[in-house]
């Protein structure tokens, strides 16, 4: 016979097990996970035509010229900077003059008047601007990622006299010589200064020399420069006396740039 006392407990234990059972439930429910956040950028799939170059945060008008192979006053007038010091995020910049237009004339040296500039004013891409798969094409030849040698024909004499004590890699992008402060520092080839001055951050002192429309030498941390932009100089010409402006030592920093990419300068030093 049934023990009524037994089966009313077992009844009354019912409606705790399933309230049990319910809150389990919904402790092992998962949670609405949250919106992810994406920051969107009309830029991350915008195409720059070649010869352009997107201004971002901490550039300056003489490292986007160093790392295009162009002289900051060139770039300057091709884009009517009327204050080179001037350049925004976002902007426009065009380092590269496209071929037959009047800024490549101008690059060349052409005596073309320039239209007088206004300030704001940015650089207007050519109507006749090359395709996407152009643009695509072009954009891979100047892809930092692969190696780039330089063509055979130039040929460098040492800056300076002293032991390396860097080499060239990825982080250097040229080599360092160590020496006296105040040692001369000479042209390694012949060409004309396109820039003298201090602007570029963590070079100091800096004297660049373009030899030709694809070859550019860079000289840094001198102690006082010898050369102003626009000079014309001979192979082996003193430009500046080596220091350690914006350096840790006294070591002049000499870097070889092909078309604006950093090259090992080491095999074309004699």
């Amino acid at each position: 016979m049934n023990n009524p006392l037994k089966s009313m407990t077992k009844l009354l234990l019912i409606p705790f097990s399933i309230v049990a059972m319910l809150l389990n439930a919904g402790c092992t429910t998962p949670r609405a996970k949250p919106a992810l956040v994406v920051e969107r950028s009309s830029s991350s799939s915008e195409t720059i035509p070649p010869g352009y170059y997107r201004v971002k945060k901490g550039d300056t008008l003489a490292r986007i010229a160093l790392d295009n192979g162009q002289a900051p006053r060139d770039v300057a007038q091709w884009n009517n900077m009327a204050n080179p010091n001037q350049i925004e995020v976002g902007d426009l910049i065009l380092v590269k003059p496209p071929a037959g237009s009047k800024s490549a004339m101008r690059a060349s040296g052409s005596n073309v008047p320039m239209t007088p500039a206004t300030p704001g004013t940015k650089p207007t891409i050519p109507s006749d601007s090359p395709k996407i798969d152009s643009a695509k094409a072009d954009l891979a030849k100047s892809d930092p990622t692969k190696d780039i040698v330089a063509e055979p024909g130039i040929r460098l004499s040492w800056p300076a006299k002293g032991k390396v004590i860097d080499d060239f890699n990825d982080k250097t992008k040229g080599i360092d010589i160590t020496g006296k402060l105040g040692d001369p520092v000479s042209a390694a080839s012949e060409g004309k200064v396109v820039y003298a001055g201090n602007s570029l951050r963590g070079y100091g002192n800096l004297v660049i020399i373009k030899h030709d429309n694809t070859y550019l030498t860079a000289y840094a941390h001198n102690r006082s420069l010898l050369v102003k932009e626009g000079d014309a100089v001979k192979k082996g010409q003193k430009i500046a006396e080596m220091g350690d402006t914006d350096a840790n030592a006294v070591k002049l920093h000499f870097e070889l740039r092909v078309n604006g990419k950093p090259v090992n300068p080491a095999p074309y030093l004699q």
